[in-house]
C-alpha cells in the first residue's frame, strides 16, 4: 500500500484534505499494532498487515480494514472511494460514527477483560503436544500447510516435552523441521541466515524479509537440538546465523539491527536470486553445472523464471560432503552477489529482540564453548546499558541515530532478563544474577495490577490508551507474560526465593489456554519446567580443575529444568566446599542428594536427576 497508495499524489491529496493521518511502525509500537489489530478482528472477523483503522479525534476506531488497493478492483473497494465515502459519512453522520466508536471501544475493552479460566495442569500439555503431532508435516517438518513459519518456540517446547517424556516422535519432529527449514530456499545459502516464512509447503519459497528474532530464536532451536543430539549439522548452522548477524545485522557501537528487506530495485527476492548462466559466469562452465545440479538451479527457474538456492533434493547424508565441497564456490557467488543493489536494512535496535540475541550468543557461548560469541553478548549488553535506560533506570524500547526512545514494553524488560539469565549461566558473574533479579523487579512494579493477575504490555507510566492492552499467546515470538514467568520462576530457583516463584505460579492461573493450548506453548515450556524444576549448585574448591571439568560436562548436557549456580572460590555462599575441596549439590522438591565431589559420580547422578 505503501508504494500503491500513501506515495501517490491523488491519494495524498484526499488524506490531506479529510483525515490526520499517522502511519505507525508496529516493531516500535506493538501496544498500538496489538490494540487495533484486535478491533480489526473484532470489526471484521480477520485481521492482518498492512493494517487501515479509522478513529474519532478520541482515538476510538469505527472502521478497520487490511489492504486496499488504490480503486476499486476484483470486488475489493479502493481506498480512494473508501476515504471519500468516510469524509461524507463524518460531515453528515458524525454522531453515529462516534457512537460506534464508543460501542465498538468497549467491546474492545471486555476483549481485554481477564476471565475466569482453568487452572494449568497436566492436560494442557498433552493437548499442545497433540495438537502439533495433528497440524507435523512428515515430509517436510513444520506444521500446517503454506504458509509455513519456523516458530521456533514450538520446537524448543517439543524439546523440552521430549527430555520430560520420552517421546522419540517428538524429538524426530524437531529434527525434521531443523533439517529441511537448513535444506529449503528460507534459510540463504551464501550470506546465511533464515527468511521470516516459506510461501510453500517445501520450505523451497520464502518471502525474503529476514527478522533479528526469527534468527535469535532459531539458533537457540538449533543450539537445544545439538545439545540433545549431538549433531554437527545444528553446530554449523548456529555459526552460520551468527556469521550472517555479526556480517550485516550488528551496529558499530554493539547492537544489532532490527530487519532486512525482501525486495532490492522494486522487486521481491531480486537480490537473492540466480539464473545458471549467472552462476556459470561467475564459477565457469564445468563448476557451475556442478554447482547448480546441487543447489536446485534450472533453466526454467524455481521462482519467478529465476532460482532460489536450495538443497532440498539432497539426502541428509550428503549435506557434510556438500558443505565441504562446494566452499569456495559457495564463498565465490557470495562476493559476486555483494556487488548487487542489496535490500533496505531497518537500522533500528529494539530492545526487545536485542534481549533475543543477546540471550542466543551467550547460550552459545556456553553450549559451544565459543568465547568470540559470550564476548559478542557482553558487548551488545554494554550497548544497551549505556544508550537504552534512562536516568531514572526506566528502559527504553528502541535506538536509532543516536536517539533512543519511548518506554520499553513488558517484552524489552522479560527479553532483557532472559538475556540476563543466560549470560549468568555462560559466566557465573554474580552481577548479571544481581541486574536480573533487579530488571525483574522493576518490570512487576511497571506491568502488574492489583485488579489483573497477569501482566499488561505497557507500563503504567506509559501513554495512556483507550484499552490497556495484554498479551497471553504466543505469536511470532514468545508471549512476554510467558517469557516473565520462566524468568520468574528461574530467578527464584537461582536466589532460594519462594516469593519469585508464588508470583509465577499466580500468573499461571491466570492464563486462559483452554480453547488453543497450541497458542501457548512457551508458557507450557514454562509449566514444564514449574513441574521439574531442580537446583544444582557447584562450590570450586582448590583443585579447580575438577569445578572445570563439571562446567565442560554441564555444558554439553541439555538440562532445560536445572537452575545452576556456581561459586567461585572466595565467593559467598550458603553452600562450602567440603575438606577445600570442589562440591556439588543437586536439590530437588526441598530435597537434596549427598555432596558430589567425584567428576563420574556427578556426571552419572546428573543425567538421571536432571531428567526425574
Amino acid at each position: 500500500m505503501e508504494r500503491e497508495s500513501f506515495e501517490d499524489n491523488e491519494v495524498a491529496e484526499v488524506l490531506n484534505k479529510y483525515f490526520v493521518s499517522i502511519k505507525v511502525d508496529r516493531e516500535e509500537r506493538p501496544d498500538l499494532d496489538q490494540l487495533y489489530l484486535s478491533f480489526c478482528q473484532i470489526f471484521t472477523g480477520q485481521a492482518g498487515w498492512p493494517l487501515t483503522v479509522f478513529l474519532t479525534p478520541e482515538k476510538k476506531p469505527f472502521f478497520a480494514g487490511t489492504y486496499f488497493p488504490k480503486k476499486n478492483r476484483a470486488g475489493m473497494l479502493g481506498l480512494l472511494d473508501l476515504l471519500k465515502q468516510i469524509a461524507q459519512l463524518w460531515l453528515k453522520e458524525k454522531e453515529k460514527l462516534i457512537m460506534s466508536g464508543e460501542t465498538l471501544t468497549k467491546m474492545l475493552y471486555e476483549e481485554y477483560l481477564e476471565k475466569n479460566g482453568d487452572e494449568m495442569s497436566p492436560e494442557f500439555v498433552k493437548q499442545a503436544y497433540q495438537q502439533l503431532v495433528s497440524r507435523f508435516d512428515p515430509l517436510y517438518g513444520g506444521f500446517g500447510g503454506a504458509p509455513k513459519f519456523p516458530t521456533a518456540h514450538r520446537l524448543t517446547f517439543l524439546l523440552h516435552y521430549y527430555y520430560e517424556q520420552g517421546m522419540n516422535e517428538a524429538l524426530f519432529m524437531v529434527e525434521k523441521t531443523l533439517k529441511q527449514l537448513y535444506k529449503g530456499g528460507i534459510f540463504d545459502h551464501l550470506g546465511f541466515g533464515f527468511s521470516r516464512y516459506a510461501t510453500d509447503r517445501k520450505w523451497l519459497v520464502p518471502h525474503f524479509e529476514k527478522m533479528l528474532y526469527d534468527n535469535a530464536l532459531l539458533a537457540i532451536a538449533y543450539l537445544e537440538a545439538y545439545q540433545v543430539t549431538g549433531r554437527e549439522l545444528y553446530r554449523k548452522v548456529v555459526k552460520k546465523i551468527f556469521t550472517y548477524l555479526f556480517r550485516e545485522m550488528t551496529a558499530p557501537e554493539g547492537g544489532f539491527y532490527s530487519a532486512i528487506d525482501a525486495d532490492s530495485e522494486g522487486e521481491e527476492g531480486k537480490y537473492y536470486l540466480w539464473t545458471p548462466r549467472q552462476v556459470k559466469k561467475v564459477l565457469g562452465d564445468k563448476r557451475g553445472r556442478e554447482f547448480c545440479h546441487v543447489y536446485g538451479l534450472a533453466e526454467k527457474g524455481n521462482f519467478a523464471g529465476s532460482n532460489i538456492l536450495n538443497l532440498l533434493s539432497a539426502a541428509e547424508t550428503e549435506l557434510e560432503e556438500i558443505e565441504r565441497e562446494f566452499e569456495v564456490e559457495r564463498e565465490k557467488l557470495y562476493q559476486a552477489r555483494q556487488k548487487r543493489v542489496p535490500p533496505f536494512k531497518d537500522n533500528k535496535i529494539l530492545t526487545a529482540w536485542n534481549g533475543l540475541m543477546i540471550a542466543a550468543l551467550a547460550k552459545a557461548g556456553r553450549v559451544l564453548g565459543d568465547k568470540t560469541y559470550l564476548a559478542a553478548a557482553e558487548k551488545a549488553f554494554a550497548f544497551f546499558k549505556q544508550n537504552l535506560v534512562n536516568k531514572e533506570g526506566r528502559l527504553l524500547a528502541r535506538y536509532r541515530h543516536d536517539e533512543a526512545a519511548i518506554p520499553a514494553y513488558l517484552d524489552d524488560y522479560a527479553f532483557m532478563v532472559w538475556a540476563l539469565l543466560e549470560l549468568y549461566i555462560a559466566t557465573y558473574h554474580q552481577a548479571y544474577l544481581k541486574e536480573a533479579l533487579n530488571l525483574n523487579q522493576k518490570m512487576l512494579c511497571l506491568f502488574s495490577n492489583t485488579t489483573q493477575t497477569s501482566l499488561y504490555l505497557t507500563g503504567e507510566d506509559s501513554e495512556k490508551l483507550i484499552v490497556r492492552p495484554r498479551e497471553i499467546e504466543d505469536g511470532a515470538l514468545p508471549a512476554g507474560n510467558s517469557v516473565a514467568i520462566l524468568n520468574l520462576l528461574k530467578l527464584g530457583n537461582l536466589s532460594r526465593d519462594e516469593q519469585l516463584i508464588r508470583q509465577a505460579e499466580k500468573l499461571f492461573t491466570s492464563s486462559i489456554i483452554n480453547d488453543y493450548p497450541l497458542g501457548s506453548t512457551f508458557l507450557l515450556q514454562a509449566y514444564l519446567y514449574a513441574q521439574n524444576a531442580s537446583t544444582l549448585v557447584i562450590v570450586e574448591g582448590e583443585k579447580e580443575m575438577i569445578g572445570k571439568a563439571m562446567l565442560a560436562f554441564l555444558r554439553q548436557t541439555f538440562l532445560p529444568f536445572t537452575a545452576i549456580s556456581y561459586y567461585k572460590k572466595g565467593e559467598q555462599s550458603i553452600y562450602s566446599a567440603l575438606d577445600q575441596k570442589t562440591t556439588a549439590y543437586f536439590c530437588k522438591d526441598k530435597t537434596c542428594l549427598p555432596p558430589l565431589q567425584e567428576l563420574n559420580e556427578f556426571k552419572k547422578i546428573v543425567g538421571i536427576w536432571g531428567k526425574r
